[in-house]
This record gives structure tokens, C-alpha cells and sequence, in this order.
């Protein structure tokens, strides 16, 4: 399964820095050029634990909806949402901070599993790897810049 790791710094104290990571707005706003919106479950503010959210919003030119559940939650340090149902086989995203003198660290480690059985991998490496990565650092982007605000 592949498997993308990032790390984000940020200048922010991490409490804000989580909040901002689990907001559901936040979310919406980082991926905008996707179309998506939250139409079911948590669909605004903060997500917490065992609850669901679920996206509509345009990948590959296709329109689709993504179920995902936060099945891990330990504020301000760590929170795993994983996909209940949508697109994907499987994905477990775990979102990961640490501080250190008023900066915090963000990591995420994204496992996916394709849906396209064999032909699965070879998607992954010629386009959803790199799609998600750039999902993924624009999310971190815009987290970074609310978060230093």
C-alpha cells in the first residue's frame, strides 16, 4: 500500500494548530478547487472523536463522495480519521504534532489502497500518489497560514 508521509512546520502553538487540523471549514477551504462540500455527518466546526464526515467534491473529473470517521483521538497530540466508505479500498490518514519553544510540527501519514484491483498500483504510481501529496500540502498550506494569523 502506498504510503505518504509530510512534515509541516508551523509557528503556532499547537493546541491551535490541532483545532485548525480538524476543522471541518478549514478543510472545505483547501480543497475549494475540487468543489468539495460536507453534506452529511459533522458537515461544520471542529470533528471529534467517533464522529463521520462525509465530502462530495470532483476528483479525476469525476464527482464522488468520501465517508471517514475519526477512529483516534488524543488532543493536542495526535488524531486518526479513516475512510468508512468512498472511492478508495482503504485509507488510514494520521495527523501527528509535537512542539518545540512555540513551534509545532505536523506530520501526516496517509495510507491508501487503490480500488482498481490490479491495475491499482500502477494508478498509484503514475497519478494518486502525486495527487494526493499535492491534497495533502495544500491542506497543510492553508492550515499554516490560518494557524500563523
Amino acid at each position: 500500500m502506498p504510503k505518504i508521509e509530510l512534515i509541516t512546520q508551523i509557528n503556532a502553538p499547537i493546541e491551535k494548530v490541532f483545532d485548525l487540523a480538524r476543522d471541518i471549514d478549514l478543510h472545505m477551504e483547501s480543497t475549494k478547487h475540487t468543489g468539495e462540500k460536507a453534506i452529511a455527518g459533522k458537515t461544520s466546526g471542529l470533528i471529534g472523536l467517533g464522529e463521520t464526515v462525509t465530502r462530495r467534491a470532483k476528483h479525476f473529473g469525476i464527482w464522488q463522495n468520501l465517508t471517514s470517521k475519526i477512529t483516534e483521538f488524543d488532543r493536542p497530540n495526535h488524531f486518526v480519521d479513516e475512510m468508512v466508505e468512498g472511492a478508495f479500498k482503504s485509507f488510514r490518514h494520521e495527523h501527528i504534532f509535537s512542539e518545540n519553544n512555540g513551534q509545532t510540527t505536523m506530520k501526516d501519514v496517509f495510507v491508501f489502497e487503490s480500488p482498481l484491483g490490479i491495475l491499482g498500483p500502477l494508478f498509484n504510481w503514475l497519478a494518486l500518489t502525486r495527487y494526493m501529496t499535492r491534497l495533502l500540502e495544500e491542506r497543510n498550506r492553508v492550515i499554516r497560514g490560518a494557524s500563523e494569523q
